[in-house]
């Protein structure tokens, strides 16, 4: 069988990214290509809507494109075209970046982030995989998911960094408190400068499904501002949103 090999090419950019957003010399390295092959490539693409840059000159992620018809193989409406409205809600209210992340596994795959435009920034999570334990998507999906917090918790919980939650006790402590409160802070528990609130998406019979978060640096975030405040913030928002 033969194969067209502009199309095959393409295909391996597309599937170079679905582990996360990369630049050209990162994305040639990963399909054994050259760089202007790579850059022709990603130029086509990203007019075509299966691309598309993070930032000008930065970094390329799945497009609107290809997000649209992998909802389109599944019944239901898009989560992203869903939330991403309150997305950009949420970080123009909170001047961070607004997220969703959906459960995989014992996993939060992060679907989309939007991001406000400042001198510092956090990295763009879209694609990226995390173990539930590190972040507090993960810990709202545990909290109010009893057979999957068991089986998170009677697995290793490795750090990655001092802040970590690592024993089952902090765990289940953790999600007691994010079942009271309804949305889960964690600081600097994934990442040594990045501090995070979350919220969860539920369906119609109120099945959390996926979460809503922000995120920003830890020298500002949450600042000054009242972190109980910030999550009923979230919380609200998330609140507005039912998945079908």
């Amino acid at each position: 069988m033969t194969t067209v090999q502009s199309i095959d090419r393409a295909f391996a950019v597309l599937r170079s990214l679905a582990s996360g957003p990369a630049g050209v010399s990162e994305i040639a390295e990963r399909v054994a290509l050259p760089k202007s092959t790579v850059s022709r490539l990603l130029s086509t693409l990203e007019e075509l809507g299966a691309v598309e840059q993070v930032s000008a000159g930065g970094e390329y992620r799945i497009g609107w494109t290809m997000i649209e018809l992998s909802a389109a193989a599944r019944p239901g409406r898009s989560l992203i075209s869903l939330t991403r409205p309150h997305l950009a809600e949420l970080s123009r209210l909170t001047g961070e970046a607004a997220g969703i992340s959906i459960p995989d596994g014992t996993d939060m795959l992060y679907l989309d982030q939007l991001t406000p435009d400042s001198e510092l920034k956090v990295r763009d999570w879209t694609g990226h995989r995390i173990p539930m334990h590190a972040v507090p998507s993960g810990h709202i999906m545990l909290a109010f998911n009893d057979q999957l917090a068991e089986r998170v918790i009677k697995s290793p919980l490795p750090p990655f960094t001092p802040h970590t939650l690592t024993t089952a006790t902090a765990l289940r402590q953790r999600l007691k408190v994010v079942r009271g409160a309804g949305y889960a802070w964690a600081l600097r528990e994934f990442a040594p400068e990045m501090n995070s609130v979350a919220a969860g998406l539920r369906a119609t019979d109120g099945t959390v499904l996926a979460v809503l978060h922000v995120y920003g640096p830890a020298s500002r975030f949450p600042g000054d501002r009242d972190p109980d405040e910030l999550g009923a913030l979230v919380k609200s928002m998330a609140d507005k949103i039912r998945i079908d």
